[in-house]
């Protein structure tokens, strides 16, 4: 709910920008230019269909209105990187920008996805038979080490994600959704 200025929380702000992208997207599929055609190698010349629009759709006011919504969305998205640059939160004692909290939340996400792997790697030695003998390879990274890593990665994943979510219900954008 904005505030009594007309401005928005945070997570009013991503919410909407969410909205915005789904009518930005509903607005370009019911244009002609949007929507996919199907090859014409598909079916027979006598089958070819033409759409025109229905009775109640006027194609010049629905470019316009999405033309205006795009406007709109950009100017919301700029407002959240602005507040997001301006604003601080505070995680594990340490004060940073949103900004920069998102940053860590999607590099420490990426870490995730690393060690993730890491930890399948090192959860197997590699064995090649040969000529009645094993040839048995070590793991490159020691799998209780490896878990204890993806786990305490994990935690700080999850802390960041925390504090972010609470400071969007704190912080406001200057944004108002108007007509």
């Amino acid at each position: 709910m904005p505030d009594q200025h007309g401005s928005l929380y945070l997570y009013e702000a991503l919410e909407l920008r969410g909205e915005y992208d789904a009518r930005i997207k509903d607005l370009r599929d019911l244009l002609p230019e949007g929507r996919k055609k199907e090859s014409h190698w598909s079916r027979p010349a006598e089958e070819e269909e033409h759409s025109v629009p229905s009775p109640g759709v006027e194609l010049a006011a629905l470019r316009k209105e999405l033309r205006a919504l795009e406007r709109k969305r950009i100017m919301l998205g700029s407002a959240i990187q602005e507040t997001n640059y301006r604003n601080q939160v505070e995680v594990a004692g340490e004060s940073m920008s949103i900004a920069r909290a998102l940053e860590e939340r999607k590099a420490l996400g990426q870490r995730i996805a690393e060690l993730h792997e890491l930890l399948i790697q090192s959860a197997y030695v590699k064995v090649i038979y040969k000529e009645g003998r094993d040839i048995t390879t070590p793991p490159a990274a020691s799998f209780p080490e490896t878990r204890e890593e993806l786990a305490r990665v994990r935690s700080e994943f999850r802390g960041l994600n925390r504090a972010l979510r609470a400071v969007s219900f704190t912080t406001l954008v200057d944004f108002r959704d108007g007509p």
